[in-house]
């Protein structure tokens, strides 16, 4: 299965998380603080890390920062802290998914099981998607508004690419959430909201827009010149 390093101040969860990524087959390697974390990064290389976002000495984003510079491995944030503003930072610094404390072993083994399920995929048959001046080049995960390359994190990339497959359809957040993150809980439908809002911000100069229908969900569609 996957390496798997976790980087957890709080013994009991990192034990708790130890036993149960183990007994999915993962090779689990656990650190008590960031410092130890980086160092551990280093030397054995995991598949996916999982990162307590408030660590001592060596702050979580620090850490999250400092692995994201020069590695694409999947990071998954933990925090206790039930705040928008602190999952937009985790995004922001490179994290592909979170968890807020406390959570369900389920849930978060279905989103260790998608993460690693996504960084391993295969590239899509179809090369390139094209609405208006976006273009999004699913092999080089690529995205261009009139041919302006635009960063986006991987998670962020997924989501625009399923909307963009299907352009006028309406995706539900459920549906969202079992496409591109792999859950089949859709207690989490949060989610897919804070990801839609940093779209939009990042497609602020695109002739293409992520409606939201309510009651319903979303749509990627044209503007109207």
């Amino acid at each position: 299965m996957a390496r798997i390093l976790v980087i957890e101040d709080d013994l009991r969860i990192a034990e708790l998380l130890r036993i149960f990524l183990a007994r999915e087959g993962h090779e689990v390697i656990t650190a008590p603080d960031g410092r130890e974390g980086l160092r551990l990064f280093g030397l054995e290389r995991p598949d996916l890390v999982i990162l307590d976002l408030m660590l001592p000495g060596t702050h979580g984003r620090d850490v999250c920062r400092a692995i994201r510079t020069r590695h694409a491995t999947p990071i998954i944030m933990l925090t206790a802290l039930d705040d928008e503003r602190d999952v937009i930072e985790g995004l922001d610094l490179g994290a592909d998914d979170y968890v807020t404390k406390p959570f369900k072993p389920r849930e978060l083994l279905a989103r260790v099981r998608a993460a690693l399920r996504r960084s391993a995929g295969p590239p899509s048959l179809v090369r390139e998607l094209a609405i208006g001046n976006l273009r999004i080049q699913l092999d080089q995960r690529a995205v261009m508004v009139s041919g302006q390359p635009i960063p986006l994190r991987p998670r962020e990339f997924d989501l625009l690419a399923t909307l963009a497959a299907r352009p006028g359809v309406v995706f539900t957040r459920e549906q969202l959430l079992a496409q591109v993150w792999g859950w089949d809980d859709d207690s989490e439908t949060r989610t897919v909201d804070v990801h839609v809002n940093r779209l939009r911000h990042k497609l602020g100069g695109a002739s293409v827009a992520i409606e939201s229908v309510r009651g319903l969900g979303y749509r990627l569609v044209e503007r109207e010149a």
